[in-house]
């Protein structure tokens, strides 16, 4: 680039809103606090982004990556960001200026790679199925008919979590245990504008919710408070928990490349969830169960946290399965006249077993629930290798560089 183009163009990163579904990921992962949001758009401050990419490769939908060439001393302000529906078209840039402010080859064929991946810095494990993701986006969705809800957790519990399936009939729509799919709520928000789109784990197995038949099924927690204990209303949750049989659901994605459970031969998954984080989990141990006559998983051990039984979903299925096929360690952190136990204590208490079911190389572990326990798990691994003489905060880079380490918080 000449000095003359340099100081005359930039080349701004923005935020396709058509395409964005407002996962968050791209703001947690930006190094510089260059992108932000309000209640419907995710924008990029000209002023602070340094173009490192670092946010490209964990955006599930590719709305991320985007560039318009602009008068340097006239980016796209936050507040214009923010009122789009749509990226503008590329305005008129000099062509000598244009062709001199190109992106370098090196720099583009490092972009391409990465959104090909679309998938974070982890890999999928090197055995998982091939992926499909954005079949359908929100100008041409899915329309997928509600042939079941049920209620997961007892009456009186405090959550109100559902077992929704959902029945896509002739429409191809082929999913993988791991990945999401996203919601369309109808009607609009406050400002009058379409609801965004809403991200939920599949907890079917991939071959359906009914073998053999084109449906998917989804945990979902109906959302009256947030995480403080504020009284709010889960828009997408609470139509999702109050849909009836019959009724018809616009579904987008799916989404996901990286959070996929391993297919080789004497594989081990080792999973660490709590509420519906426990979705994914389901699909993984669905997926082994059907094949048991096939004889060909490892180990699965299995850590779910809730409250109490009568929170978590699944408690009475989980109970169900043959020892020998699932190890499982519930924590429960209200049960009254018990001590409160959480996800990370109960691994401390199998530390010796996780280490040695996380030493073997055909072993993958996945995480997945509220953002505040990611740590709390990170350090009970570190404290149980410790106790057996190893350095955790080595082998996880290996484990994560490997595929074999997969977290999912929300």
């Amino acid at each position: 680039m000449t000095q003359a183009a340099e100081s005359a163009v930039l080349r701004q990163h923005l935020i396709d809103p058509e395409i964005c579904i407002r996962c968050n990921t791209c703001e947690e992962t930006c190094p510089v606090d260059a992108i932000t949001h309000d209640t419907r758009n995710y924008v990029v401050d000209a002023g602070k982004c340094n173009a490192c990419n670092e946010c490209i490769s964990p955006c599930p939908t590719g709305a991320i990556d985007n560039w318009r060439q602009v008068d340097r001393t006239k980016p796209y302000t936050l507040v214009e960001q923010l009122g789009w529906d749509t990226l503008p078209p590329q305005g008129e840039i000099p062509a000598a200026v244009a062709a001199d402010a190109e992106v370098p080859a090196e720099v583009a064929e490092i972009r391409s790679i990465a959104t090909a991946g679309q998938g974070g810095d982890v890999p999928p494990p090197w055995s998982a199925a091939h992926p499909y993701v954005n079949l359908y986006a929100l100008a041409r969705p899915a329309i997928a008919t509600v042939t079941g809800n049920y209620r997961l957790t007892e009456d009186g519990a405090s959550a109100d979590i559902r077992h929704i399936v959902l029945d896509f009939g002739g429409i191809a729509f082929p999913v993988l245990e791991g990945q999401t799919i996203g919601i369309v709520p109808p009607g609009n928000d406050a400002s009058g504008r379409p609801h965004h789109v809403r991200l939920y784990s599949i907890a079917s197995p991939r071959d359906g919710e009914r073998p053999r038949y084109n449906n998917v099924s989804l945990t979902v927690k109906r959302v009256a408070e947030d995480h403080d204990g504020n009284a709010v209303h889960g828009v997408a949750s609470n139509y999702l928990c109050d849909l009836n049989k019959g009724d018809e659901v616009k579904v987008v994605g799916p989404y996901g490349t990286s959070f996929l459970m391993p297919n080789h031969p004497g594989s081990s998954i080792l999973m660490v969830c709590t509420g519906t984080g426990s979705a994914p989990m389901r699909a993984m141990t669905e997926r082994r169960r059907r094949r048991i006559p096939q004889k060909e998983g490892g180990t699965l051990m299995l850590f779910f946290g809730a409250r109490a039984p009568a929170e978590l979903p699944y408690f009475g299925p989980l109970q169900k399965l043959p020892k020998d096929f699932i190890d499982i360690n519930f924590a429960f952190s209200r049960v009254e006249g018990e001590s409160k136990q959480y996800v990370q204590d109960r691994i401390r208490t199998r530390g010796a077993d996780v280490v040695r079911l996380v030493r073997d190389g055909n072993a993958h572990i996945y995480i997945c629930g509220l953002k505040g326990m990611e740590q709390g798990v990170d350090q009970a691994f570190r404290d149980v290798f410790q106790s057996e003489r190893a350095d955790w905060d080595a082998l996880l880079p290996e484990l994560r560089a490997q595929g074999r380490y997969h977290v999912e918080t929300y």
